[in-house]
């Protein structure tokens, strides 16, 4: 299970760790659970493994049953190792016309691994972007509802309202964080479609 969390940078502030420590940061609940989720520490690794950009993410043990909940900083997308600044990218380009190729040669990242972002992202997960999208305008500026630019497909609405939305977060809210890890929150690390096995 995890979560995802703005803040410093995108991700869990100092505060935020020290509350997460005190069991005092308000976390996703687990099924049937009420305790607090407190820090843990990660366990010893037998082998170096790759770090993100931002830092390990931190990681909670609900109080009750156990259960570990990961805390993503809003940079990152959930089990993907690029940062929501480059998948989105890679999104916004798909959604202005662009080939697999063509955004990964300018990404600088492997073709299939483009490719898989992309497929990621079929016309329902678009929608439930531009739901969670639509969401956010209402919260923040429903004005950001009435004239949206327009775009030929329901992903590069999705993208431009959440967009809207994050820069207007920034503007009334006066956040540092960057319009990616806003986007990246509102859609709760979920730029990319779960992988259907």
């Amino acid at each position: 299970m995890s979560g995802v969390v703005p803040g410093d940078r995108g991700g869990l502030s100092g505060t935020g760790r020290t509350d997460l420590a005190g069991g005092q940061h308000a976390l996703p609940a687990l099924p049937r659970s009420a305790a607090p989720v407190r820090a843990r520490p990660h366990p010893h690794r037998a082998r170096p493994r790759r770090r993100h950009a931002a830092g390990d993410p931190a990681a909670g043990r609900c109080g009750d049953c156990g259960g570990t909940q990961i805390l993503l900083p809003a940079t990152l997308t959930v089990r993907r190792a690029d940062s929501t600044e480059v998948i989105g990218a890679a999104l916004a380009a798909k959604a202005g016309g662009a080939g697999f190729r063509a955004i990964a040669a300018a990404l600088a990242r492997p073709v299939s691994t483009v490719r898989s972002w992309l497929r990621r992202v079929p016309d329902a997960h678009a929608r439930w972007l531009y739901e969670r999208a639509v969401d956010r305008a209402v919260q923040i500026d429903r004005e950001l509802l009435v004239r949206p630019a327009q775009h030929p497909t329901l992903l590069g609405h999705a993208l431009n309202l959440l967009a809207g939305a994050a820069l207007r977060y920034r503007e009334r809210l006066g956040l540092t964080d960057s319009p990616w890890a806003l986007i990246g929150f509102f859609a709760q690390g979920r730029l990319l479609a779960p992988l259907i096995r």
